[in-house]
């Protein structure tokens, strides 16, 4: 949870771009503290449910017509998350063209004033041992390239502008907008239980490799914890401090659900030795925030 300090900040608005798993969790949760709310969707059915749900929502899909898109309500709010997934098992390859026109549109409106990208620990494809958030990147790697292609778009939003709505020369004429990366791992949940992963039945590979989780509940509040943020720019990792094999915490999860326990490949010490660790240090000492579920073994044992 975030500090029990109350932020000086007020967040007026935020528009949350591909509102889906994690996007509709905070839309709900931030509505309730009286933050006025826009979801996007790719598809009016979609956006239909979460309208139900009390989400004031509006279709949006990428790629879009760039001067149609700047016209798009989203751009009147505070701040900006974009949740968009990069589809990549879908075979898609726009997701940073995707994000870097609605940092263009985001920039030409002159409302957004914050942007925070949910980005992913896939980033560090390539890397092995303990990775943070200044380490040189694997741009070779499945995935990188296209991951940090996207996140650089939306650092470039974090320029000084002129404030065109000031009218006195002795004004601060000058407006610091803020851009924030958080590079999430594997996310659990509500309707997201890491036994549910293992009902394919399908063998699972490296059991000595180390996962790399974070409950949703963590990855709103720290997405809250950024939106209070007094810096202007930064990247930050989102990850518990569960540091246990893919096959302690597997089997361990198909337990509870009572379901039979998974079958590994046969280990590969060159492999699983050579898997990421990601650190999450650079977070707590930062951003201050404090885990609700930082021991996922645990979570699985309560049931919650």
């Amino acid at each position: 949870m975030m500090s029990n300090e109350v932020s000086s900040k007020v967040i007026a608005s935020l528009g949350i771009v591909g509102c889906g798993w994690l996007g509709s969790a905070l839309a709900y949760q931030l509505k309730a503290q009286g933050v006025a709310i826009l979801a996007t969707r790719s598809n009016i059915e979609n956006t239909e449910q979460l309208k139900s749900q009390g989400v004031d929502t509006e279709v949006l899909c990428l790629p879009a017509d760039q001067a149609l898109l700047n016209s798009h309500p989203i751009f009147k709010q505070q701040c900006l998350v974009i949740a968009i997934t990069p589809q990549f098992r879908q075979g898609r390859v726009d997701y940073a063209d995707k994000v870097k026109q609605l940092v263009k549109s985001a920039k030409a409106s002159n409302c957004v004033e914050q942007i925070i990208l949910l980005s992913s620990s896939a980033i560090y494809n390539g890397l092995s041992g303990q990775v943070d958030e200044d380490i040189k990147l694997d741009l070779s790697a499945d995935k990188v390239s296209v991951l940090n292609d996207a996140e650089q778009a939306v650092l470039s939003f974090n320029d000084t502008i002129f404030n065109k709505n000031s009218v006195n020369e002795s004004d601060d004429s000058i407006t610091n907008r803020k851009a924030y990366i958080l590079r999430l791992s594997g996310l659990v949940g509500p309707n997201r239980h890491p036994g549910k992963f293992l009902l394919n039945g399908r063998m699972l590979k490296s059991p000595l490799a180390i996962v790399n989780l974070i409950h949703q509940q963590d990855a709103i509040g720290l997405i809250q914890t950024l939106l209070e943020s007094d810096t202007n720019s930064g990247i930050f990792n989102g990850v518990s401090s569960t540091q246990v094999s893919k096959k302690q915490y597997y089997q361990a999860a198909a337990s509870t659900l009572e379901l039979p326990i998974p079958i590994f490949e046969e280990s590969n010490l060159a492999v699983d030795s050579a898997s990421k660790i990601v650190s999450g240090q650079k977070t707590r000492n930062e951003l201050n925030y404090s885990f609700v579920y930082d021991d996922l073994l645990n979570w699985l044992e309560q049931g919650e």
